[in-house]
């Protein structure tokens, strides 16, 4: 579609495909979801579960590496 050099009728043909794929179909309507709790909010990507769940995990030693913090 981005091209400028192609014909209108390729042109719309591609837009028909286009509008025939579903909505949720698009990658950017995906949102990160807490796998535990199912909270969007606060999401941390490398342990796949928000901060509160993250938070407990951590507390209670199922996550591996992972200490609170003292200085």
């Amino acid at each position: 579609l981005a091209d400028s050099e192609t014909s209108d009728e390729d042109f719309y043909a591609a837009q028909r495909k286009l509008a025939k794929l579903p909505r949720n179909s698009s990658a950017v309507r995906i949102r990160n979801r807490c796998s535990a709790t199912g909270r969007s909010r606060a999401y941390i990507r490398k342990f796949g579960v928000s901060r509160i769940t993250f938070r407990e995990l951590a507390t209670n030693g199922h996550v591996p590496g992972v200490t609170k913090s003292s200085w």
